[in-house]
C-alpha cells in the first residue's frame, strides 16, 4: 500500500461516524437527511461501521490512516470523544454534529444544537476549504498511556457515580444514574488529592475535581465556567470538605457556573495538570478514561474544526 499524503487528505472523503444508539435514538432516523446535507460540500461520503465504541475508534483510526479528508461524528460526547483519538494533532479536519444526550464539546466550540444546522455548517467549511483551530487536552497515564479529550475530565464526586452506574445491573435507563448517585451520597467523603500546577504542588482534600478544556459537561452543566478552549489553558474547579448536605445545595448552580463563588470551592489555570489520588478512575467528554495518576497537558491548535 502506498503512503497517504497530504493531497490524499486534501481531496479525501468525508468520513463519518455515526452513533445511532445516541441521544437514546431519537435521532436516528435523522441519519440520510444529515448525510445528504454533508454531501452538499461536493466530497464523497464514507459512513463507518463499528458496533460499540472500541470498533467506533478503530473505525475512525483506519478512516484518517486511509487518507480522509474529514471526520463528522454525528451523536453525542462520547461519540465525539471516539473521533478526537484518530484526528488529535493531525491536519484532518473535524466536524461534531450534536445528535447525543450530552452535545457539550460541539455546543462549547460554537456548532448550532441542531443536528441539520450543524451539518449544514460543517458541510460549508468543507467546500470552502475552512476550519477553525482549537485546543484539546492531552491526558497521560502512570504506564504512558495517552488520551485525548475535548470538553471535561471528571476525577472526582461524579466520575465516582459514574463508575458505579455502570457496575449496576439494575434499575436500567436514567434511573440508574440517580440510584448510583443515591448511593454515593450516603458513601460521600473527602479525598485526598495531589495537584501539580505548571509544576506547583498543591496538597488538598476534596469531593469534586474537574479539569477543563470546555466550560460544560454533563449536557451543559457549567462546571469550569471561565474555560476557553482557544487559551491554550486548563482550567482546575475543585470543590473542597464539602458535606452532603452543601454538595446537594450547590450542585444545582453548576448548570449557571456560579458555584465557583462558593467559600469551599476553588478555581485554578494551568497549562500543565499532575492529578493523583487513591481509587479514582477518570471520565473524559463522559467516558471512562485513565485511572489516577494523570498528567494532562493543554495542547494550543490540536483540533482543527470545520465551522
Amino acid at each position: 500500500m502506498l503512503p497517504v499524503t497530504a493531497e490524499d487528505h486534501l481531496n479525501g472523503p468525508v468520513a463519518v461516524l455515526a452513533n445511532s444508539a445516541a441521544g437514546r435514538g431519537r435521532y436516528s432516523a435523522l441519519l440520510p437527511r444529515l448525510l445528504d446535507g454533508l454531501a452538499a460540500a461536493g466530497r464523497p461520503i464514507r459512513l463507518l461501521t463499528a458496533t460499540g465504541p472500541a470498533e467506533a475508534e478503530a473505525a475512525c483510526r483506519a478512516a484518517v490512516a486511509d487518507g480522509a479528508g474529514a471526520l463528522v461524528a454525528i451523536g453525542g460526547d462520547g461519540t465525539v470523544h471516539r473521533a478526537l483519538q484518530a484526528v488529535a494533532g493531525t491536519d484532518v479536519p473535524f466536524g461534531p454534529i450534536p445528535a447525543g444526550t450530552g452535545n457539550d464539546f460541539a455546543l462549547d466550540t460554537g456548532f448550532p444544537a441542531d443536528p441539520l444546522a450543524a451539518a449544514e455548517v460543517i458541510a460549508d467549511a468543507v467546500r470552502a476549504g475552512r476550519t477553525s483551530a482549537v485546543d484539546l487536552a492531552r491526558m497521560t497515564g502512570g504506564d504512558g498511556t495517552e488520551r485525548w479529550y475535548g470538553a471535561v475530565l471528571a476525577a472526582g464526586f461524579d466520575a465516582i457515580v459514574n463508575e458505579r452506574a455502570n457496575r449496576m445491573r439494575w434499575p436500567r435507563g436514567p434511573r440508574r444514574y440517580d440510584l448510583a448517585i443515591l448511593v454515593e451520597l450516603a458513601r460521600l467523603r473527602p479525598r485526598r488529592y495531589t495537584l501539580r500546577l505548571d509544576g506547583v504542588p498543591h496538597e488538598l482534600d476534596a469531593v469534586l475535581v474537574a479539569v477543563g478544556n470546555c466550560p460544560t459537561y454533563g449536557g451543559g452543566m457549567r462546571i469550569c465556567p471561565d474555560a476557553d478552549p482557544t487559551d491554550g489553558l486548563l482550567d482546575v474547579v475543585v470543590a473542597g470538605r464539602v458535606n452532603r448536605r452543601t454538595l446537594i445545595r450547590v450542585k444545582p448552580r453548576i448548570y449557571q457556573g456560579t458555584h465557583v463563588s462558593h467559600p469551599l470551592v476553588r478555581s485554578f489555570r494551568a497549562r500543565t495538570v499532575e492529578l493523583s489520588a487513591e481509587g479514582i478512575t477518570t471520565y473524559a467528554d463522559g467516558e471512562r478514561s485513565l485511572g489516577l495518576p494523570v498528567t494532562i497537558s493543554a495542547v494550543p491548535g490540536a483540533l482543527r474544526l470545520l465551522r
